[in-house]
């Protein structure tokens, strides 16, 4: 089913690009407020029909939810003309320390602190919550549990790990029951690690997925179109995210949010990989980074990538490059390379 234009069988249209929110909750460095009004109007300017864009209570404990109202509301745009999906899981709560100690030095000159809420109780607390932090007007009409992954990452046994899986199926207990109310529209999850996306699969026919990371120029296994197959039999819809493993994949120092070096011998296969990937662009002229987002698109099930640019030039070039195929000679050349895989069918 290749995309036709919605988020599986959810009903609700689903644009190509979807828009990532975290910059607004001053991710890394904060930025001016008319700065972020510039970028929330590009959204519209750009966009052909219905604005879809991802944020999170995470998202410097609230204030990319709380910007987003703000912003919105400052423009004019009508509720229809946007759909919000919101990662529940975290809760604002007053800062009483130096920095907030959710996620240190990841957010800048933030006010309040967030504490994770992952239970049938507390998920609904993060959702009436997010609504409040909106404004009221705008309302999220897609939910998920966010990051379950790290959640169970952190879980000190088995036992630990079987009530964390507990508290994240009661937390989808109460998503879904948001759902038979009609106050959101689809549920769905989201995962750095595709395999927790596939276990939580086997309890909670969800509505949407996202991957983060797994589905990119650089990682694409067999085994996750194998269950993308699956998932797009069953109509669920399918996005792709963090298609720069963390903006190595176009020159930056981190992958996967991890700070890689060259120096290192367990990272000398990234580089090694990455010199071929952007020699084979400079022959070809092709930024890498648009490589990376033709190739996120190129599987039929997908319904979208979720980006997060920061600059309202690098929307309107993204839109652009939809429309536009890189030469069939350019993907022979990174199979031939071995960059890609040499039997992926898509391109």
């Amino acid at each position: 089913m290749k995309n036709t234009g919605f988020l599986g069988n959810t009903g609700l249209v689903c644009p190509p690009i979807i828009y990532g929110t975290s910059y607004l909750g001053n991710l890394y460095r904060e930025l001016p407020t008319e700065e972020k009004l510039t970028l929330m109007k590009e959204w519209f300017k750009v966009a052909e029909g219905t604005v879809l864009i991802d944020s999170a209570g995470k998202y410097g404990a609230g204030l990319a939810l709380e910007t987003i109202g703000w912003g919105l509301n400052k423009l004019g745009i009508p509720p229809e003309k946007i759909t919000i999906s919101n990662k529940l899981g975290w809760y604002r709560v007053p800062l009483t320390t130096v920095e907030p100690t959710f996620e240190p030095g990841a957010w800048a000159n933030l006010k309040y602190d967030a504490i994770q809420k992952i239970s049938y109780k507390g998920i609904l607390e993060c959702w009436e919550q997010g609504c409040e932090l909106l404004g009221g007007k705008y309302k999220p009409e897609i939910v998920s549990v966010h990051d379950p992954d790290e959640y169970l990452m952190a879980a000190e046994n088995v036992e630990d790990r079987i009530k964390r899986i507990e508290d994240i199926l009661e937390a989808y207990k109460a998503l879904f029951g948001l759902k038979e109310k009609g106050l959101v529209k689809a549920v769905g999850i989201g995962s750095k690690d595709w395999e927790i996306i596939k276990e939580l699969y086997e309890y909670v026919k969800f509505d949407w997925v996202m991957f983060a990371n797994k589905l990119t120029i650089y990682h694409h296994p067999k085994e996750i179109f194998d269950f993308i197959a699956k998932l797009d039999k069953d109509g669920v819809g399918i996005i792709n995210s963090a298609i720069f493993n963390a903006g190595f994949l176009t020159g930056g120092d981190y992958f996967d949010y991890r700070l890689v070096d060259p120096q290192n011998p367990e990272d000398i296969s990234l580089f090694n990989w990455r010199n071929k990937f952007f020699k084979v662009c400079e022959e070809f002229g092709v930024a890498p980074g648009d490589a990376c987002f033709k190739f996120a698109l190129s599987p039929p099930q997908v319904s979208a990538v979720a980006l997060n640019p920061g600059k309202p030039k690098r929307m309107a070039h993204n839109k652009e490059l939809l429309n536009r195929n890189l030469p069939e000679e350019f993907w022979n050349k990174l199979k031939t390379e071995k960059v890609i895989d040499p039997d992926y069918p898509y391109l």
